[in-house]
């Protein structure tokens, strides 16, 4: 099979304190880590396929002396490493400009310590995105943003963890727009360019299914997995050929969840498919990206973005006042 179409992948390394934070759990300030346990599993997995990838680091854990031997070796292995904010709060819609300014600060200071690579990327938590977001990408250098999910189901993931969490007013407040609104699902699900008030900046959105904006990312294959693993492997390979169909190569999202089970981290009940062990999760993982790289280029997000600048110059322009 022809492997012209150029995809690339990426891994969001949210920690455990911070899928506690945002599920309301007092637990998370103590910071439970599960990095350098979780780091050589994905390691070991993406060697297997010889893949290069994004990694999106949270600069509240590369601020964390227990973890930066773990996320030196990602950078040492050749793997990108993106922003993925210092507090990892998937409400950074509602931060001010000062806010963000000292936000990103903190995340490229903490990052800087355990990677001499330039920051290309950046994502923020939860798809969380504003104009006040773009435009400081853009004043800081950054070539791409991946923070968009194009799908018409954010508000039901919403309800979904809403019924699983036990938050105040505030926090149910804060995550107002947590995963997205329905419209999200209007967004471009091919690459484009946001214009901003300081100059453009390049988005890259996690792929959705064409034409039905159903995510098919990994926590969602596991989830099916869970039920029939046959059913999960024929909707990926369903949802990447309409990819060839429509010419639109993969942007696709791992979360660390999709290599450690409930029988290898404690207290995450919440999260889908923590019944799954981890063993089975990785073994899943692994046929997977057989299959995805087996059906196109897969890159880092770095790489990608430098080629579609080289290959796709003229692609469509989105100014950010449409992004409210």
């Amino acid at each position: 099979m022809s492997k012209q179409i150029v995809a690339d992948l990426s891994l969001d390394l949210d920690n455990q304190w911070s899928y506690h934070k945002t599920h309301g759990d007092e637990c998370w300030k103590s910071f439970p880590s599960y990095l350098p346990q979780l780091i050589p599993h994905v390691l070991k997995v993406l060697a297997q396929h010889q893949l290069k990838i994004t990694v999106f680091v949270v600069g509240q854990d590369a601020a964390r002396e227990e973890n930066q031997s773990a996320l030196r070796e990602i950078a040492r292995q050749g793997h990108e490493i993106g922003n993925h904010s210092f507090h990892h709060e998937p409400w950074l819609q509602r931060y001010s400009r000062e806010q963000l300014a000292q936000e990103f600060q903190l995340a490229e200071q903490a990052i800087a310590n355990i990677t001499q690579q330039p920051l290309k990327g950046f994502r923020g938590p939860g798809y969380s995105l504003s104009a006040d977001v773009l435009e400081l990408l853009v004043n800081r250098g950054y070539e791409y943003d991946g923070s968009t999910l194009p799908t018409f189901i954010g508000p039901v993931a919403r309800a979904y963890y809403f019924f699983k969490s036990n938050l105040n007013k505030q926090q149910a407040d804060d995550r107002q727009n947590l995963f997205g609104s329905i419209r999200d699902g209007c967004r471009p699900i091919k690459p484009y360019r946001w214009q901003t008030p300081q100059g453009e900046i390049l988005e890259i959105p996690v792929t959705t299914m064409p034409m039905l904006r159903a995510p098919f990312h990994f926590s969602y294959l596991l989830y099916l997995a869970q039920y029939s693993e046959t059913l999960a492997t024929l909707y990926f390979r369903w949802s990447l050929w309409l990819c060839r169909l429509f010419r639109l190569g993969p942007s696709l999202l791992l979360h660390p969840l999709d290599f450690l089970g409930g029988d290898e981290v404690q207290g995450l009940d919440f999260f889908p498919a923590m019944k799954v062990s981890g063993e089975k999760k990785r073994s899943f993982v692994t046929k997977m990206l057989g299959i995805y790289t087996a059906s196109f280029d897969v890159r880092c997000m770095g790489d990608r973005a430098a080629w579609l600048k080289q290959n796709q110059p003229a692609m469509r322009q989105i100014s950010t006042d449409k992004i409210g």
